[in-house]
């Protein structure tokens, strides 16, 4: 139970107790005036009775008139006159019910009063006694209503006091509330700091947890640090900044084998001519300077466009991959103007003929050594071209030719008329193979024929034309009706450009209270960069998701990896490592210690590490010695 919850018992018992012992004492009070008043009364009606008899003849007749007259006339309970020898001579009794209250009030709270006696005198003889007792039916009713009447006092006492006390509850424990909510977020991997309240003993409590978030936040960035400079000392040339080769072709090889992207793209390679002179005549340090420009315009024809990454293959061999670019011809003329305006102008008159340019089309599960080949042959006509040239071949395979008016009424039908479907790709535990959970890819059908398309082929023209809400929410149906026939749980991909849809999330998160059962098997995971190029959209959206009993993840994990920092404000429940760091890291010493130190972060966050893009089942043992829980690509299906 609550802290809350208790206070308010606490604060309900003891207005109960205080309410309830002030009606018992007012009510007894009240109960003994009464008696009090009842016993004068009767001594007083005795003792006018007595008078009034002690002077009326003594005739048997005319007493006993007088005492009928006085009873029913008196509200009296008895009248008794009794002789000296203790006879009685005349008594009246009343024989009706109570009346003015209930049955059970008399029985809780008795009346008890004395009745009066006085004597009735003869002369100077004593007559009789008389004894009579008023009627306690008026007393007990008027103690009913007095009882009811006070109650209802502190009824609305008690609702007034309880309004105040509400108001007062709340703005007490407002500072409360923020350390019972951090503490919920700490359970749930979320370390957030919050203000200091003015109450003392809660401000102590509030310091100590803020300082706990601080150090392992601290504790978390410094970690982060570190393997981030390990990540780039392995993976990055150290001259220009650029991806190296061995990291470089591994993210090549996922874009092309891979489905984040389209099936089709371009390869731009850029090679240095005569880099030997260029040492000799500009010395070490200005040609490392001249390589690190280069890279630097190379580095840059990659900003806002996921996936386009540029790595330096040898010596003075660059390529960059460009996953949006489907024309190699748009690819090379975006980064020869690159160079021509940024780079070269500032080399140039030192050495006229600097480099060739060439590009070529690349598809969907084409040998990498095909590829390379074609870009060599490709970089030699540039060469043949003359100085700063550039080359491009257009073959190959292209993508689905849909013009682009077409496109929003076919992406709009497959919505509405069941063109879309799922594919299923199993995540595995360790070298054993047991099955963490399936995780669901979208196809779409573009024909009769059954032509499928990869979200990577059609999900870029969706985002143009802001349709990845409706094909995202209808790909969460799927799932919930994949899950209500079939056992098992399924993670289910969000867009990037999705999370931040007001609309969007509302009408997920209608969905899913409709589905409390299916949302314990329901992962929801978003692409690293659209994490962190909305963070603040992805946090809000992690929260309501774990609210509704799912769990959440960050998909192509690592390419970001300066900021992971952020993580320990999120809450995550596990991470998928970019395939680029999976691939060859049996024969990678510097990616196994990254990604060791990866998995041990993550644990100390309570987050799951599952590894993609996994090529063979012999790699398993080893993934789970670095500390990953889990694995999937094309090894392990």
């Amino acid at each position: 139970m609550s802290l809350i919850k208790q206070l308010w018992i606490a604060i309900a018992l003891v207005m109960t107790i205080a309410f309830g012992g002030s009606l018992v004492v007012s009510v007894l009070s009240a109960r003994h005036y009464l008696e009090q008043q009842l016993q004068v009364k009767n001594i007083d009606n005795a003792t006018a009775l007595a008078l009034s008899l002690t002077q009326m003849d003594k005739d048997p007749v005319t007493v006993e008139l007088q005492l009928a007259a006085q009873f029913d006339a008196g509200h009296y309970r008895f009248i008794r006159l009794t002789a000296p020898n203790g006879q009685t001579m005349v008594e009246k009794v009343y024989e009706g019910k109570l009346e003015g209250a209930p049955a059970w009030f008399a029985r809780l709270i008795p009346i008890h009063a004395e009745p009066g006696q006085a004597m009735i005198q003869d002369g100077w003889k004593q007559f009789a006694t008389v004894t009579l007792a008023s009627h306690d039916q008026y007393v007990y009713k008027s103690l009913w209503e007095g009882t009811l009447e006070l109650l209802a006092w502190f009824v609305f006492g008690s609702a007034v006091t309880g309004l105040l006390g509400t108001l007062g509850i709340r703005y007490i424990t407002r500072p409360l509330n923020d350390v019972v909510g951090q503490a919920q977020a700490i359970a749930e991997r979320r370390f957030l700091t919050v203000s200091e309240p003015r109450t003392p003993e809660l401000r102590a409590v509030t310091r100590a947890m803020n300082g706990m978030v601080d150090r392992l936040k601290a504790m978390f960035a410094e970690e982060a640090a570190r393997l981030d400079t390990l990540r780039k000392k392995v993976n990055r040339d150290a001259v220009t900044g650029l991806s190296s080769r061995e990291y470089f072709l591994s993210h090549l090889r996922e874009i092309v084998s891979g489905e984040q992207f389209g099936s089709v793209g371009s390869l731009v390679m850029v090679r240095l001519v005569y880099l030997n002179e260029l040492n000799a005549k500009l010395g070490h340090r200005r040609a490392d300077e001249l390589l690190k420009d280069l890279g630097q315009v190379l580095y840059n024809s990659g900003n806002d466009r996921p996936g386009q990454r540029a790595g330096r293959l040898k010596g003075g061999e660059f390529a960059v991959v460009c996953p949006t670019f489907e024309s190699p011809t748009e690819a090379a003329k975006d980064i020869h103007a690159r160079l021509m305006k940024e780079w070269l102008p500032r080399w140039q008159g030192e050495f006229a003929d600097l480099f060739h340019l060439a590009a070529v089309r690349y598809h969907r599960d084409q040998s990498l050594g095909d590829l390379l080949t074609r870009a060599d042959e490709a970089l030699a006509q540039a060469q043949a071209k003359g100085s700063n040239s550039m080359f491009v071949v257009e073959d190959g395979k292209s993508r689905l030719s849909v013009p682009a008016e077409q496109w929003r009424t076919l992406l709009t039908e497959a919505v509405r008329g069941g063109q879309l479907s799922l594919a299923f790709y199993p995540v595995v535990r360790g070298s054993e193979g047991v099955a963490l959970h399936q995780e669901s890819v979208i196809r779409l059908q573009t024909d009769a024929s059954g032509t499928l398309l990869s979200a990577g082929d059609f999900m870029p023209m969706a985002a143009n034309l802001n349709l990845t809400a409706p094909i995202d929410l209808n790909v969460v149906k799927l799932a919930i009706e994949h899950l209500r026939t079939r056992s098992g749980d399924i993670a289910v991909n969000l867009s990037a450009e999705t999370i931040a849809d007001f609309q969007f999330r509302n009408q997920l998160t209608v969905l899913l209270q409709g589905y409390p059962d299916i949302c314990k098997r329901l992962l929801f995971e978003v692409p690293e960069y659209g994490v962190f190029r909305q963070f603040d959209a992805f946090k809000e959206l992690a929260r309501t998701l774990k609210d509704l009993g799912c769990r959440v993840g960050i998909e192509y994990f690592g390419q970001r990896f300066a900021e992971s920092d952020k993580l320990s404000t999120l809450g995550l429940d596990y991470i998928k490592v970019h395939p680029s760091y999976v691939r060859g890291v049996s024969e990678n010493a510097g990616n196994q210690e990254f990604l060791q130190g990866l998995c041990n972060m993550a644990h100390a966050l309570g987050i799951v590490v599952i590894a993609l893009g996994v090529e063979s089942r012999d790699d398993l043992p080893l993934l789970a010695k670095l500390g990953f829980d889990g694995a999937t690509g094309p090894g392990v299906q």
